[in-house]
């Protein structure tokens, strides 16, 4: 989409930031990329999130939107070409499971 501005604040090795590059990426967005230094937080993530002041934040022309399944719901939703979610609500709902599983059970905070 001509004119849109998108800007991700993240870390390199956030696993959450790589499922956004992930979905982005299927669907041709392009965005710029503003590497983070965790325990010197730009004043742009603090001005963003400025509840939990940490990463990860899409900007999308000047919203900011936090946390990565949210971020996921706004692209699929923002961006309806080439879904990352299946249309059938059935295997919408597993899918929706497994995404759940791997962050309570996989990935440590």
């Amino acid at each position: 989409m001509a004119g849109e501005k998108v800007k991700l604040l993240e870390y390199w090795a956030s696993p959450f930031a790589l499922r956004v590059h992930w979905a982005l990426k299927p669907k041709g967005i392009e965005y710029d990329y503003q590497e983070e230094h965790l325990p010197n937080k730009s004043p742009l993530l603090l001005q963003y999130n400025p509840v939990h002041k940490k990463i990860l934040v899409l900007i999308h022309n000047g919203k900011p939107i936090a946390e990565s399944l949210f971020i996921l719901e706004y692209i699929e939703e923002t961006w309806k070409h080439n879904p990352i979610l299946p249309e059938d609500p059935y295997e919408r709902a597993k899918v929706r499971f497994w995404i759940k599983f791997v962050d309570d059970k996989v990935i440590i905070n």
